[in-house]
């Protein structure tokens, strides 16, 4: 039997070791895989989802196998090429067959301060405070460094903003730290996007508070009497504070095995390996990123991605079975999503190709921006890149150089904007790949449709498509829906369940706590996906103040505070004035609440006073002056109804025919409070002159002569869209019963996240279905309807009231644990048109230059 050692087991070992184990069905290799990490190979593609709350179990890819001995912890120290040995400290392994897959380490740059002084020297290791961001055990320890409370460390800095930069910077959010990143480059990302896809990510980067310093680089790290990190001092003279830093400069090759053995290494580094994956040494093979392999002529490249690091691993499986594979060339797209921001690069991004075409598409407002590299005469697809809304990826990917699938606008543009109609999977040739990382085609997953995978898990287990970076997952779920079949409406992993049918189970069975759900109806312990779904379905059913017990663990950042969390970790409170119309002695509160806790002060769009700046340890201080003046939550931070608009109406206005104030104040009351899969906007129009813009709500009415037209399934935002008109010439009790039915039957029946014109559109007989249900009681659920209605309007509760009155409740907002009447001394202030505004130093806008008093010249 022949010996294979394979020295690694990361994500390219592992494909290497099943791609050997599946072919080799006589049995021929006997396999040992020698690790340095003690854990299985792990999915480090998804390594930040860590920080969401996925354990090393949920980011495994290893599948145990009795044929291959896996030994953790035992890394090769030297490979003794005349004996065919590789010698661990526990011991030797002969091999017939050596394959290293060691791939590659962080890069530290040389800066002061980074590392231990050691003997005299320069340094040794890392210094405590300072980390690389590359494995599990790294990620361990960064988050037991940020978040120890007796060292109450508030701020981080990130050194690199490519791909792991900004997922570490990231990582350090999650933490609660407010974070900096430092990228010597002149944008953010600069392999995967141009200048313009740089500047419209980092206008989404410091949008999420994280402090933004480009072209510049780390010089040194400045350090506390107990050695860890206090500061870091940049090369253009710039002195940020720190408590923490994460190195994510780039990475090298591990090549040092081959290089102490005498193998041949790259110019730059790497292993040097020819189209068939094998070294200077034939019996030594070299995959993913320490090897630098040479195909058609060109000198090494050593490739930083999971899939040429695959597509080696399949060519030394075969080469190892007597097959004749060879290595040509990688796709190296990305898509990922950083802090958010889907962000996506394919072919040749920065249109190297010699006469070239360029084709973009900008908004600024919904900060969206596509590129796409065409050849010489418009015809072929050679690259893109795509910030902001990364919706067609999958399709212009697998297009790369072939014929564009549509016109190039329609492509870029988002659907139903600019004539855009988005890119359909549909258009693709049957050659095309629709997982780069796997190499799969459109017809091999329309094959395994054909042979019964009815799911994209099936898909999965059959052509490994979507098994390695997922962004190919939209495009199997397109493919089913062409080979018509139904696709599952699951709503994650945990729940098998789509969310209508979990508020049906919730609301049938009376339960009353996420842990009960998920022990009868689903598996896990639930995920970011599924725990806020199921907090806002017990919530719209009544179960009680948010964050009471379990429920508490359920919420979004903003739920979990009661107030909207801002750019610098401040909060602000949004107290509810109902149709927009407010007392003198209310507005004077406001405004003495504003003066005294010194907050910014903005009047919203929808008829509210927004007060920017509070601390979370004077939240309940702020509501307390509210609730006594008469006011109370205006549920700025919950996926529930926001506002209900008005002009002046029939009151005042000499247009007006109905009293629109009136109606609207009353129907916030009703409402408020309401829980629902989106947010819920809404206004009154006095007169068919639209003066509260109804028609670009969730539900809009507008006054007649004789009643109340309502307007439902608008909205504004990304995508901005007209209600459609549902019933004319109600009366005001007809209107509310409609209401109400329309709130709750959309509130049992949407998915997640899912606002009332995406519901509607996605309806099966779209509005004409809405109104039998609705208006003509077609399912039988208006008393149903009418009943949870009336159950939400008398069991409402003020959310701040019942936080203030509780002691208990009170002691979550502190801004330190170990230190509750300690204000965070990270966030500071500038004075700027008057009002307090978050200090963002080189980051402040550049002032127009208009005089800020208007002259009236006679």
């Amino acid at each position: 039997m022949n010996r294979l050692v394979v020295i690694g087991n990361g994500m390219v070992g592992q494909r290497l070791v099943e791609a050997v184990r599946s072919r080799d069905t006589g049995g021929g290799w006997q396999v040992t895989v020698l690790a340095e990490e003690s854990r299985p190979a792990y999915d480090r593609v998804r390594l930040s989802a860590f920080f969401d709350g996925v354990g090393p179990d949920g980011l495994s890819v290893h599948t145990p196998d009795d044929g291959v001995d896996l030994r953790l912890a035992e890394p090769a120290r030297r490979i003794d090429r005349d004996r065919r040995v590789v010698v661990t400290d526990h011991g030797e392994y002969g091999y017939d067959a050596l394959v290293l897959a060691t791939g590659s380490y962080p890069f530290v740059p040389p800066i002061d301060g980074a590392r231990r002084p050691t003997d005299g020297a320069s340094g040794g290791a890392l210094r405590d405070g300072v980390f690389v961001y590359r494995t599990l055990d790294d990620l361990v320890a960064i988050r037991a460094f940020a978040t120890d409370p007796a060292a109450g460390r508030r701020i981080g800095t990130v050194i690199g903003g490519g791909l792991l930069g900004l997922e570490a910077a990231n990582a350090l959010r999650l933490l609660g730290l407010r974070t900096h990143v430092v990228e010597f480059a002149p944008r953010l990302m600069p392999v995967q996007v141009d200048e313009a896809g740089g500047a419209m990510l980092r206008r989404y980067v410091e949008d999420l508070g994280v402090d933004v310093h480009l072209g510049t680089a780390t010089s040194a790290i400045r350090t506390g009497p107990d050695g860890t990190p206090q500061g870091v001092t940049l090369t253009d003279g710039t002195a940020l504070d720190t408590d923490l830093v994460v190195v994510a400069a780039g990475v090298r090759p591990r090549d040092d095995l081959a290089r102490d053995a005498g193998l041949a290494v790259g110019e730059r580094g790497g292993v040097t390996v020819d189209a068939t994956c094998r070294t200077s040494d034939p019996r030594i093979w070299a995959v993913g990123e320490c090897a630098a392999v040479s195909v058609a002529g060109e000198p090494g490249r050593c490739y930083g991605l999971v899939a040429p690091g695959y597509a080696m691993a399949e060519v030394v499986a075969d080469r190892l079975l007597g097959g004749t594979a060879a290595f040509s060339g990688a796709d190296t797209s990305t898509k990922l999503k950083l802090l958010g921001v889907d962000v996506a690069s394919f072919g040749d991004a920065h249109g190297v190709t010699e006469n070239c075409l360029d084709v973009t598409f900008t908004d600024p407002a919904t900060r969206v921006y596509a590129k796409l590299v065409l050849s010489d005469d418009a015809r072929t697809l050679l690259g893109g890149v795509l910030v902001g809304d990364a919706t067609a990826y999958p399709t212009l990917r697998a297009s790369v150089g072939g014929a564009l699938p549509g016109p190039p606008l329609a492509l870029l543009a988002p659907a139903g904007e600019g004539g855009g109609t988005g890119a359909g999977v549909a258009a693709l040739p049957g050659g095309a790949q629709v997982c780069s990382c796997n190499a799969v085609t459109k017809d091999q997953i329309l094959g395994a449709i054909d042979d019964g995978c009815t799911d994209v898990a099936g898909i999965k287990a059959c052509t490994r498509a979507g098994t390695s970076c997922g962004s190919c997952v939209p495009m199997l779920k397109q493919l089913l829906s062409v080979a018509g079949v139904t696709q599952s409406t699951a709503l994650c992993e945990h729940f098998t369940h789509s969310r209508q049918e979990l508020f049906d189970i919730i609301r049938v069975r009376a339960i009353r706590t996420f842990s009960q759900l998920v022990a009868e109806h689903g598996q896990g312990r639930g995920c970011d996906i599924c725990k806020p779904v199921v907090a806002s379905i017990l919530a719209s059913l009544g179960n009680g103040y948010v964050l009471d017990g379990e429920q508490a663990a359920l919420q979004d950042t903003n739920d979990h505070f009661l107030a909207n969390i801002q750019r610098d970790g401040t909060y602000s409170v949004v107290p509810r004035i109902p149709g927009g119309e407010i007392t003198p002695e209310k507005l004077i509160v406001i405004g003495e609440v504003a003066r005294d806790f010194n907050l910014y002060t903005k009047i919203t769009g929808g008829q509210r006073i927004d007060l920017f700046g509070a601390r979370v340890e004077q939240l309940p201080q702020i509501w307390r002056r509210l609730v006594d003046a008469g006011f109370e939550s205006g549920h700025a931070y919950g996926k529930a109804l926001r506002t209900v608009k008005s002009c002046v109406g029939s009151t005042w206005c000499r247009y007006g025919v109905q009293d629109s104030v009136g109606l609207a104040v009353a129907l916030e009351l009703r409402y408020r409070g309401l829980r629902a899969p989106h947010k819920i906007k809404s206004a009154v129009s006095g007169c068919a002159r639209e003066c509260a813009e109804a028609r670009s709500k969730d539900f809009g009415i507008i006054a007649t002569d004789v009643g109340w037209n309502l307007y439902v399934g608008g909205n504004g935002g990304f995508r901005p869209r007209h209600a459609d008109l549902f019933a004319s010439d109600l009366s005001t009790e007809e209107l509310v019963h409609t209401i109400d039915r329309f709130l709750m039957f959309y509130i049992r029946t949407a998915d997640r996240l899912q606002r009332t014109a995406a519901w509607i559109e996605a309806m099966d007989g779209g509005l004409d279905h809405l109104r039998s249900v609705i208006v003509d009681d077609s399912l039988g659920l208006a008393a149903e309807l009418d009943a949870a209605m009336a159950r939400h309007v008398e069991s409402y509760s003020d959310e701040w009231r019942d936080t203030i009155d509780d002691p208990q409740r009170l002691r979550r907002f502190t801004s330190f644990v170990n230190a509750p009447d300690t204000p965070d001394p990270s966030i500071s202030f500038e004075v700027e048109r008057g009002q307090p505004v978050p200090a963002l130093g080189e980051r402040r806008p550049v002032a127009l230059g208009l005089p800020t008093t208007l002259e009236v010249r006679r």
